[in-house]
């Protein structure tokens, strides 16, 4: 299983950001081909009961790194990835991961 990864800053303006996030690209997103499952989690502290300088963390599971491709270079995958530039181009780190 591999894992694409997203993880967000904290966006100047936290409801403008999670109405696109959660009504349009969320969406958009979950149409990619291959795309098993995705996890949303909403940052809300750190464990010393501070704010945290991230808002949310995405893991988007795929069956292997070729199902990760192909859906990346689909028009779906293409189009996540404009709308993400788009609105959060400057806020995301995105990484691959494998589960262990």
């Amino acid at each position: 299983m591999v894992k694409l990864i997203a993880l967000y800053k904290q966006p100047e303006n936290k409801e403008e950001f999670d109405e696109h996030y959660f009504n349009v690209h969320g969406p958009i997103t979950e149409k990619i081909p291959g795309l098993q499952k995705m996890v949303v989690t909403k940052i809300v502290g750190t464990p010393m009961g501070k704010d945290s300088e991230y808002h949310i963390l995405c893991e988007m599971y795929y069956e292997n790194h070729e199902a990760l491709q192909q859906g990346m270079r689909s028009p779906e995958g293409r189009a996540s990835g404009k709308d993400l530039m788009g609105f959060a181009g400057k806020l995301v780190t995105m990484m691959i991961g494998e589960e262990v």
